[in-house]
C-alpha cells in the first residue's frame, strides 16, 4: 500500500494511507487527503496507481504542484521515496515496494537542481554554469541547507542576528557581506546588486573584498545577474574565468575569478529586488551545490529584512507626508477668515471643508474704503497642495487689488493679468467677487467662469443673478475685460455663492445634487434668511449622506435684514 508522510508543514509526521485507485488531495473535506491550507485549492492534484505505474496529477491548481523541486505540469509519475509539495506541506511517498531507508536505502537525489541550457544572447558562445536553483514562490520550503553542520548554524544565527537589528537597507547589506565572507571562508569578492531606479541601470550598491587591493575594481557579469533575476534562479559557474558569459569592460581575468554562486532577492510578491554574488580566484576551493543551497536560504532569509525595511521606510515617508500636509492644513486655515464681518444691518454664513487634507476652494470677506465690505468665493482647477498653493498666492493679490481699485471690475482685470504673469499655463480659477456699500446697499457682482449665485428675494422668490455679465474664469485670456451686475439689495434678500462641491455633491447611488435641488432650498419661505446657510449644508449633507467627498465644498450667504 502506497502513503505519504508529511515531512514539513502542519502536522509533521502524519501518514496518508492511498488505499484507492485514485486518491485526491485538496482543501474540500471530501478529499481523500484533506490539507487544511488556505492556498491549497480545493481538489488540489491526485495521484492514481494503474498498471504498477503510480501518477500524479495537478488539477490546474493555483499554486502549483512540485515532485522533487519541479512542478508538475499536467502529470508526472512517482517513485519510491520522491518528495511532493503542495504550498508549504512537503510531502514524502512511499510505495509498497519501494526500500526502507532504514533497510540501507540511500534517499532519492534532490532535483531541484538542473543544467542550465546555452543562451544565445550577448553574443555569447558558451557558458560554464553547472547548475540552479529554483527559488521561485512556491518552492522556497524545499531549501535543505547541506553543507557542514557548523556552517549551518553559524548561518542562521549570524544571518537572523544581523539582519534583525536594524530597519534601514543601508545598514542591513554591509552586515549581511561581514556575515557571508565568515560563512564562505573562500570567497574573495561579494556584493548586492539592484536597480537603484525602477528603470535604471544595475548596480552594486553594497560591496566587500578580502583583501583591500580589490575594492577598487568591483565587476560583475550583467547577463548573469539578469537570469538570477529574470528566472528567480540561484546560479552556480564552475570556471567563471573561461566564462563567456561575462560581458565586462575589463577582462574577468585580471581578478583570475575561477567560480562564483549568486541568488535573487525575493520580496514578498515573488519580484526580483537585486542578487547576492560571490565568488572566488582559489581554483582548490570552488563553491558547490550545496553552497549555491547555503546562499539561496541566506538571499530568502536577507530579502524578508529588505522588505521590511522598505516598507518601513514607506511608512516613515507617508508619516511625514501626512505630518507636512496637517501643517499646510492649519496654514491654508489661517488665510480664511477666522469669523463673519461685523456689518450692522447684515448677517452672514460660511462653511469650508476640502476633500483632502489641504484643497483649491477658498472664500475671504474683505474690509474696504468707504465702509464697504466684498465677499470673495473662488474654485481653482485641480485639488490637493498644489491647488492650495496657488490659492495662497491668488488670495493676497485679491486682497490688494479689491483694496486699490475702487471698481470691482477693473480690479478683476488687474487680479487675472497678475494671474497671467506667474506663467501657470495649464491652471485657472474661476471667482466671484460680490462688493456690498452698507450705506445704499449697493451691490456689485464680478463674476468669472463661476456659477451664478443664487438671490432669494423679499418675496420668497429665487434667481440667478449676474449671469449675462460672468466673465471668462481667472487665467484664460490675460487681457480680458471683465463686467460688473449692479442692484441694491432690498431689506430680506439673501446671497447664495457656491463652489461645485455642492452642486456636484453625490450620494451612494451616484445621484448629483444639482442646482435645481440647491434653489429649491435657498426658496424655501419656511426658513427664515438667518437660517438658510446652515440649512443649505444640513440638506446637502442629508443627501451625501456617508459617501465620500470628492470635490472641495465652500459656501458663504449673506443677506439683509
Amino acid at each position: 500500500m502506497a502513503t505519504l508522510k508529511i515531512l514539513q508543514g502542519p502536522q509533521v509526521g502524519q501518514k496518508f494511507d492511498l488505499t484507492g485507485p485514485t486518491s485526491v488531495i485538496g482543501r474540500s473535506p471530501e478529499c481523500d487527503v484533506v490539507l487544511d491550507v488556505a492556498a491549497v485549492s480545493r481538489r488540489h492534484a491526485s495521484i492514481e496507481s494503474n498498471g504498477g505505474r503510480t501518477v500524479l496529477q495537478d488539477h490546474g491548481s493555483r499554486n502549483g504542484t512540485y515532485v522533487n523541486g519541479q512542478r508538475v505540469v499536467d502529470q508526472a509519475e512517482l517513485r519510491d521515496g520522491d518528495q511532493v509539495l503542495i504550498c508549504d506541506v512537503l510531502f514524502e511517498f512511499r510505495s509498497l515496494a519501494g526500500p526502507s531507508l532504514l533497510g540501507g536505502a540511500s534517499p532519492p537525489t534532490s532535483t531541484l537542481l538542473s543544467p542550465l541550457p546555452e543562451a544565445d544572447d550577448d553574443g555569447d558562445e558558451g557558458t560554464s554554469i553547472m547548475a540552479t536553483l529554483d527559488v521561485g514562490r512556491g518552492t522556497s520550503a524545499s531549501f535543505q541547507m547541506s553543507a557542514k553542520p557548523e556552517t549551518q548554524l553559524q548561518a542562521i544565527i549570524e544571518i537572523s542576528h544581523n539582519l534583525g537589528q536594524t530597519l534601514e537597507e543601508a545598514d542591513i547589506l554591509p552586515k549581511l557581506l561581514d556575515s557571508l565572507f565568515k560563512i564562505f571562508v573562500q570567497a574573495d569578492r561579494g556584493f548586492v546588486i539592484k536597480r537603484p531606479q525602477a528603470e535604471g541601470p544595475l548596480a552594486s550598491v553594497a560591496a566587500k573584498a578580502r583583501r583591500g587591493d580589490d575594492d577598487a575594481e568591483m565587476r560583475f557579469s550583467r547577463t548573469i545577474v539578469e537570469r538570477a533575476m529574470t528566472d528567480r534562479q540561484a546560479i552556480l559557474s564552475a570556471d567563471a574565468a573561461s566564462d563567456s558569459r561575462f560581458n565586462m569592460a575589463q577582462s574577468i581575468a585580471d581578478f583570475s575569478i575561477r567560480s562564483l554562486i549568486c541568488a535573487p532577492l525575493l520580496d514578498s510578491d515573488g519580484e526580483a529586488l537585486g542578487v547576492i554574488q560571490i565568488d572566488t580566484n582559489d581554483q582548490r576551493a570552488r563553491f558547490t551545490e550545496q553552497d549555491l543551497q547555503v546562499l539561496a536560504a541566506v538571499a530568502n532569509q536577507a530579502a524578508i529584512a529588505m522588505d521590511n525595511a522598505r516598507m518601513h521606510e514607506s511608512i516613515m515617508r507617508q508619516r511625514a507626508l501626512e505630518r507636512d500636509l496637517e501643517l499646510a492644513r492649519e496654514m491654508q486655515r489661517t488665510l480664511l477668515p477666522d469669523r463673519s464681518p461685523d456689518v450692522p444691518g447684515y448677517h452672514f454664513f460660511q462653511h469650508y471643508e476640502s476633500a483632502y487634507q489641504v484643497g483649491g476652494d477658498y472664500y475671504d470677506y474683505i474690509m474696504l474704503p468707504d465702509e464697504r465690505f466684498a465677499a470673495v468665493v473662488g474654485d481653482v482647477a485641480g485639488k490637493g497642495v498644489s491647488a492650495a498653493i496657488i490659492m495662497a498666492k491668488l488670495s493676497s493679490d485679491v486682497r490688494f487689488w479689491l483694496a486699490r481699485e475702487s471698481d470691482p471690475a477693473v480690479a478683476m482685470n488687474r487680479i487675472n493679468a497678475a494671474f497671467a504673469e506667474y506663467g501657470w499655463d495649464d491652471r485657472f480659477v474661476t471667482m466671484i467677487v460680490a462688493v456690498v456699500d452698507p450705506k445704499t446697499n449697493e451691490l456689485t457682482l464680478v463674476n468669472a467662469g463661476h456659477m451664478p449665485p443664487l438671490l432669494r428675494t423679499a418675496e420668497g422668490q429665487v434667481e440667478e443673478i449676474g449671469g449675462d455679465e460672468a466673465g471668462l474664469p481667472v487665467g484664460i485670456v490675460d487681457d480680458f475685460e471683465f463686467e460688473a451686475y449692479r442692484r441694491t439689495l432690498a431689506a430680506g434678500e439673501f446671497l447664495t455663492m457656491f463652489t461645485d462641491g455642492f452642486s456636484e455633491a453625490m450620494n451612494s447611488e451616484r445621484d448629483l445634487f444639482g442646482l435645481e435641488r440647491l434653489a429649491e432650498l435657498a426658496g424655501n419661505s419656511s426658513v427664515a434668511s438667518d437660517a438658510l446657510g446652515p440649512y443649505i449644508l444640513e440638506e446637502v449633507r442629508k443627501f451625501a449622506g456617508s459617501f465620500p467627498q470628492s470635490d472641495d465644498m465652500c459656501l458663504v450667504c449673506f443677506g439683509r435684514e
